[in-house]
C-alpha cells in the first residue's frame, strides 16, 4: 500500500515538473520571439527613416545637378561626373532600402522558424551587397571640387601629386572594402561595422534569437 502511494506521489510530482518545464519552455519561446520581432521592427523603422533621408538627399543632389547642367561650363566637368556618380549610387541605395522593407514585409512570423531564418539571411545578403556598392562613392568626394580650367593644366606639380595620392588612396580603400565586405567576413570588425550601420546588427540579433528558438523546438 505504501509502495503504491509512493508511486502515485512520484508520478504526480513528475507531472508537475513536466508541466512546469513545459510552461517555462513556452515562456522562453515567447520571450525569444518577442526579442527577435523587436529587432526586426527596429530595422524596419531604420529603413523607413533611411528612405525619407535618401529622398531628401537625392532631391538636393538632383537640384544641384540640374542647375549645374543648366548653366553648364567645361569647368564643371569634374563636378558633374563626381556628383552625378554619387547621385546614381545613392539612387541605388534608395532602391535597396525599399527592397529591404519589402523583404521584411514578407516575413511571416506565424510561419516556420526555418522560413523566417531564410528570409532574414536573404536580407542579410542584400545588406552586404548594399554596403559593397556604397563604398564605391568614397573616391568621388576627392574630385568633385576640381575644375578643368585649372586642373591639371594650371595646377602645380606638388598639388597634382597630392591629388593623385589622395584620390588614389580612396580608390584603393574603396576597392579593398568592396572585396573585403562579404557574408564570409562578417566576423571581421571593420566589415561588421559597415554592415551594422545599415541594419546588419538587428538582422544578426534576430537570427541569433531564432537560432535559439530552433534549438528549443528541436
Amino acid at each position: 500500500m505504501e509502495e503504491t502511494n509512493f508511486v502515485l506521489l512520484w508520478k504526480e510530482h513528475y507531472q508537475k515538473i513536466d508541466k512546469s518545464l513545459s510552461i517555462n519552455k513556452r515562456l522562453l519561446k515567447e520571450l525569444l520571439t518577442e526579442k527577435a520581432q523587436s529587432a526586426v521592427r527596429s530595422l524596419m523603422r531604420g529603413k523607413a527613416f533611411g528612405i525619407f533621408a535618401a529622398v531628401i538627399y537625392l532631391v538636393l543632389l538632383g537640384l544641384v545637378l540640374f542647375f549645374t547642367i543648366k548653366n553648364y561650363h567645361s569647368a564643371f566637368n569634374y563636378f558633374l561626373f563626381s556628383i552625378g556618380a554619387i547621385f546614381l549610387i545613392n539612387l541605388k541605395a534608395l532602391c535597396d532600402y525599399i527592397r529591404h522593407l519589402i523583404l521584411l514585409g514578407k516575413v511571416d512570423y506565424d510561419g516556420s522558424v526555418l522560413e523566417i531564418q531564410r528570409r532574414l539571411r536573404q536580407l542579410q545578403a542584400s545588406l552586404v551587397k548594399h554596403c559593397k556598392i556604397m563604398v564605391l562613392q568614397f573616391p568621388l568626394w576627392t574630385t568633385f571640387f576640381l575644375s578643368s580650367t585649372w586642373f591639371p593644366g594650371q595646377a602645380g606639380v606638388g598639388y597634382i601629386l597630392i591629388q593623385i595620392v589622395l584620390t588614389g588612396s580612396f580608390v584603393w580603400l574603396a576597392i579593398w572594402l568592396y572585396r573585403k565586405i562579404s557574408l564570409e567576413n562578417l566576423s571581421n570588425r571593420w566589415v561588421s561595422l559597415f554592415v551594422s550601420g545599415v541594419g546588419g546588427k538587428s538582422v544578426l540579433n534576430a537570427l541569433k534569437f531564432y537560432g535559439e528558438l530552433e534549438e528549443l523546438e528541436a
